[in-house]
C-alpha cells in the first residue's frame, strides 16, 4: 500500500465526522512551540492546511527547551525538538514524541572559480579547519580529494552557530565522529567552544557572514541553502563516497535508519550507505498523551493537522529542501497517536 493509501486509510479510521463537522467553516487555531529548524515548513502548512482542514497552526520558533516546557506544561498543543527526548523523560512528563520530517545540514563556501556542489570536503578536513590547523584552501590536504579543481590561494575563513542550536549539535556529531581530534577537543553539542573563526545568529547569519567573506565556509540547514541557491559542497560519508546534498542521498539516509525503536528515538548521523548524506536528522514533534478535558479538541485538532501535512503537504517539505516520511513510518507515527488518550483511557484519534 503506498502511502497516500495508508493516511486515507487512517483519516477513515479517524471517522468521517472528523472532516465534515458543520463547525468545519470555522477556522480553528493550534499552538505549537520550540525548535526554529521546522519553523519554515511549518508556516507553509499552515498557510496550506488552513482551507482543507479548517484549522490554523500557529508556531513560535524559539528553542527546543522552551518547547518541551511549554508542552509539558499543557501550555501549548505540541513542541517540536531536533534531539530525541529519553523514553524515560516522555513518560515522566507525559508525552510522546514522533519524526515530522528529516532535515539535512549542508556546508556552504564562498570560493571564487568554485561552483555549487564541485568542493568535495570530508569530515576530519572540516574539522581541522575549525581547529585551526588547515588555514589556506590550497592546502594539499583539499587538493587531494579535488584533483583538477583550481583552489584558491585564500585564507580560510570559518564561520559557526553562535546560539545555541540543533544545526549545530547535527554538524559537531558529524565532525566528532570523522577526527578524534574534535571528538576529544570541542566535542559535539548545541553550543561548543569553536577553537578559530567567527560566530553568526541563525541561518541567515551564517549566509550572510559568508556570502561577505571571500574564503568563507558556514553550515546551515538545507532548507535555508536550497531555495537561495547558496553554493554548497560535497561531503565524504561513511561508506568512504562523495555525494551531493541532494534528495535521493537524504532519502538513503532516512532507508538507512532503524525507525523501530522505542519513541522513534533514532541517530541519523552518519550512517553505512554508499549514497548516504551523512549530516541529516529528524525532527521530532512532541505531544502530550493525557490531555484535561478541556484541551481534548485541541489536541485531537493537532492530530488532525498532522494527518493532513503528512497525506498532502509531503511536497512542501521536499521543495523546502527537507525529507518527508516515508510510508512505512508515516503508518508507525499514525499508530503510535493511539498512546494519546482522553481523560477517560479512550485514544483520541480515531474516537
Amino acid at each position: 500500500m503506498n502511502r497516500r493509501s495508508v493516511l486515507a486509510a487512517s483519516a477513515t479510521l479517524a471517522g468521517a465526522g472528523l472532516f465534515g463537522r458543520s463547525a468545519f467553516a470555522q477556522q480553528t487555531q493550534i499552538k505549537g512551540c520550540g525548535a526554529t529548524f521546522p519553523r519554515q515548513v511549518f508556516e507553509a502548512w499552515s498557510e496550506a492546511g488552513v482551507g482543507p482542514t479548517g484549522i490554523k497552526m500557529a508556531y513560535e520558533g524559539t528553542s527546543s527547551g522552551e518547547g518541551l516546557s511549554k508542552v509539558a506544561d499543557r501550555v501549548v498543543d505540541f513542541a517540536a525538538t531536533v534531539a530525541p527526548t529519553s523514553v524515560g523523560r516522555l513518560r515522566e512528563k507525559g508525552l510522546m514524541q514522533f519524526p515530522s520530517m528529516v532535515g539535512p545540514v549542508v556546508f556552504i563556501v564562498n570560493l571564487p572559480g568554485v561552483a555549487k556542489d564541485q568542493l568535495r570536503l570530508t569530515g576530519d578536513c572540516i574539522a581541522d579547519l575549525y581547529m585551526g590547523k588547515i588555514t589556506k584552501w590550497n592546502d594539499p590536504k583539499f587538493k587531494e580529494h579535488n584533483p583538477g579543481l583550481a583552489l584558491p590561494d585564500l585564507p580560510v575563513a570559518p564561520i559557526y552557530r553562535s546560539d545555541s542550536t540543533g544545526t549545530t549539535l547535527m554538524t559537531t556529531t558529524y565532525l566528532s565522529r570523522a577526527s578524534e581530534a574534535w571528538r576529544n577537543g570541542p566535542k559535539a553539542g548545541n553550543v561548543v567552544q569553536w577553537p578559530v573563526g567567527k560566530g553568526a545568529i541563525l541561518n541567515a547569519g551564517i549566509a550572510e557572514a559568508v556570502k561577505a567573506t571571500p574564503g568563507a565556509i558556514g553550515y546551515v540547514k538545507n532548507a535555508y541553502a536550497a531555495p537561495k541557491n547558496l553554493t554548497t559542497t560535497q561531503l565524504r560519508n561513511h561508506s568512504g563516497n562523495f555525494v551531493k546534498p541532494e534528495r535521493p542521498n537524504f532519502y538513503a539516509a532516512i532507508d538507512a535508519t532503524d525507525w523501530t525503536r522505542a519513541g522513534f528515538i533514532v541517530d541519523m548521523i552518519d550512517l553505512d550507505g554508499a549514497n548516504v548524506w551523512p549530516v541529516i536528522g529528524p525532527c521530532y514533534t512532541v505531544m502530550c498523551t493525557n490531555p484535561p478535558a478541556e484541551k481534548v479538541e485541541a489536541i485531537r485538532n493537532t492530530m488532525k493537522f498532522f494527518d493532513w501535512a503528512f497525506n498532502k503537504g509531503d511536497d512542501i517539505v521536499r521543495r523546502m529542501g527537507n525529507a518527508s516520511l516515508p510510508d512505512a513510518l508515516n503508518k508507525a507515527v499514525h499508530e503510535s497517536w493511539v498512546n494519546i488518550k482522553d481523560p477517560s483511557g479512550r485514544p483520541i484519534w480515531g474516537a
